[in-house]
């Protein structure tokens, strides 16, 4: 028996009853013909035939792919960056990135924030010019200028382009007002954490209600006040879980031993940064400090108020804070230097390296004198630095 495949078809299926005492199949190469061979028996049996096609690209898709490609490598996109980061944008129709271009012109963005802005983030070619539009109109009652907004995006293009809901955005902004957050507080939230505008509602509701119900739980009688407090301390806490800040929260309390008025004061300042750090990565990193610090002579109370005198250095790892440690002891500078100084652990080795040696070269005496100038910022320790080799 002989079956003709029609041209285009990829395969065959042969579907026949279950007493088949034989088949063999044989691909011709180069030919369209499939040659199957049955028994007598079978050759007296019904068997049906269904053929199955491979699908294929539309004919129109890769030409209108390969304009895209084109038309995005003359604007100075990097396509083999945006194509690894979101590759299924490009299988999309309808994106016609002119519009996008032509938008972003309007508001003040030059070709080469634009090109930026899509090999970061090519979803941003999917948004209709309808809906940029109006995000952008929400934007502005926040930011005071359109080149506002066009730094964000060249610095965090994904802030603005994430989301298209702008019945969210603009819930969230109410919202927002609403719970006594000033236009100033929100334009430092779009600046530093602008996810927390594509959050959902209830998410921000949540936080805001949490930390309303730990402000009374405290004692403290304005929520309003604790709420703005916290998020001008702390910008990024409207996009950490509730249970992460409760859970740093107790950490705190319990850590160093504080009453409701201490820690009320700590989280409205200095702690607030804190309450958004992995409580796994808090408690290693301050049990690391105490063990450092305990082996070089430190009590455990001097290293609760080391800790308490920055907080920062708990963001520090282990192997971190424990190599700048070491290179100060290496220095002759004293454990009770540091722990009087702790922002010199801000500055990088090698900047604490270099600039130990420039200042002893120049004849200041770490070991007796003010350490605090290692952390000083670069065009204030140059000056100092310079007046010490005018001596």
């Amino acid at each position: 028996m002989k079956t003709i495949i029609p041209k285009g078809w990829g395969y065959l299926t042969i579907l026949a009853p279950r007493n088949l005492l034989y088949m063999r199949s044989h691909f011709l190469f180069g030919s369209r013909c499939w040659m199957t061979r049955f028994s007598p028996e079978i050759l007296f049996k019904s068997v049906s035939f269904r053929f199955f096609g491979v699908k294929s690209d539309n004919e129109n898709s890769e030409p209108l792919k390969n304009r895209l490609l084109n038309s995005l490598l003359t604007m100075g996109v990097d396509v083999d960056m945006a194509k690894k980061r979101q590759p299924g944008v490009f299988n999309r129709t309808g994106i016609n990135e002119q519009d996008l271009k032509m938008f972003l012109l309007s508001k003040g963005a030059g070709q080469e924030v634009i090109a930026s802005i899509i090999s970061r983030y090519p979803r941003a070619l999917t948004r209709t010019t309808e809906n940029l539009s109006k995000r952008w109109d929400l934007w502005r009652t926040i930011m005071t200028s359109d080149l506002e907004i066009v730094d964000i995006l060249e610095r965090s293009p994904e802030s603005f382009f994430r989301s298209n809901n702008n019945v969210n955005l603009e819930n969230n902004i109410k919202f927002l007002y609403s719970v006594g957050l000033t236009r100033k507080c929100l334009c430092r939230l779009l600046n530093n954490a602008p996810r927390t505008f594509s959050n959902s509602l209830d998410l921000n509701k949540q936080m805001v209600e949490f930390l309303q119900e730990v402000c009374l739980s405290l004692g403290h009688s304005d929520p309003i006040d604790f709420v703005r407090k916290i998020i001008l301390k702390n910008p990024f806490i409207l996009i950490q879980s509730t249970k992460r800040i409760k859970a740093n929260i107790m950490f705190l309390q319990s850590t160093f031993n504080l009453n409701n008025e201490e820690l009320l004061v700590l989280i409205c300042g200095p702690g607030a940064e804190i309450l958004d750090l992995s409580n796994g990565c808090a408690k290693r990193n301050y049990t690391n400090i105490k063990e450092k610090l305990c082996s070089l002579g430190c009590t455990e109370q001097e290293v609760q108020k080391f800790v308490l005198s920055y907080l920062d250095v708990l963001f520090l790892g282990e192997k971190k804070f424990n190599d700048k440690i070491d290179c100060l002891i290496e220095e002759k500078i004293s454990i009770s230097q540091i722990i009087e100084n702790p922002r010199i652990l801000d500055s990088s080795i090698s900047t604490l390296k270099s600039r130990i040696k420039e200042l002893v070269d120049a004849g200041y005496n770490l070991s007796t004198s003010n350490i605090s100038l290692l952390s000083w910022s670069q065009k204030r320790y140059k000056t100092k630095l310079k007046m010490l080799n005018m001596r």
